[in-house]
């Protein structure tokens, strides 16, 4: 049985057929879970389309062992915000146009926010550095990091998002 908390609410899982341990957090989380924010990509930890917060730290769901998460808080795009109530990054995503294609958008969204809850106030060189495991394919990285320095204004009560 793989116990954990998913997006602020308990999980137990049993993952018939397998043994949870040998199956990656990616596989765990699209599949018996639902869930279609963490995204494939390359499945070497290269590109950054299946990360995930674990603990409030960015993680590879990709390459990590859902055995790994056991007693952990994992936090995906969904439990960011919803439709009715985006988190602020969402709504400065959308907001900058910051997103083409989207395949990218999910990883890079849970990152900004691990970067905006240690430093609500990040240069423009240390949203770079944050997002730096991620992979656009579209070239939308000018707008993505004015998206993150929009969220953080947002963020810390200088004008919406």
């Amino acid at each position: 049985m793989l116990e954990f908390t998913l997006n602020g609410a308990a999980v137990a899982l049993d993952v018939p057929g397998e043994v949870p341990g040998d199956a990656s957090l990616l596989h765990v989380l699209r599949g018996p879970l639902g869930l279609s924010g963490p995204r494939f990509g390359c499945g070497a930890e290269q590109c950054g389309c299946c990360m995930v917060l674990v603990d409030g730290e960015p993680a590879c769901s990709c390459a990590l062992a859902a055995s790994a998460v056991g007693g952990r808080a994992v936090v995906t795009v969904e439990g960011l915000g919803t439709a009715a109530a985006p988190h602020p990054l969402q709504a400065a995503f959308l907001a900058e146009q910051a997103g083409q294609c989207g395949w990218c958008l999910p990883g890079i969204l849970v990152s900004a926010a691990a970067l905006l809850a240690a430093n609500p106030d990040p240069d423009d060189g240390a949203i770079r550095r944050a997002l730096d495991p991620h992979l656009c394919r579209c070239g939308s990285h000018n707008r993505i990091v004015r998206a993150v320095e929009r969220a953080a204004r947002a963020m810390r009560g200088g004008g919406a998002a």
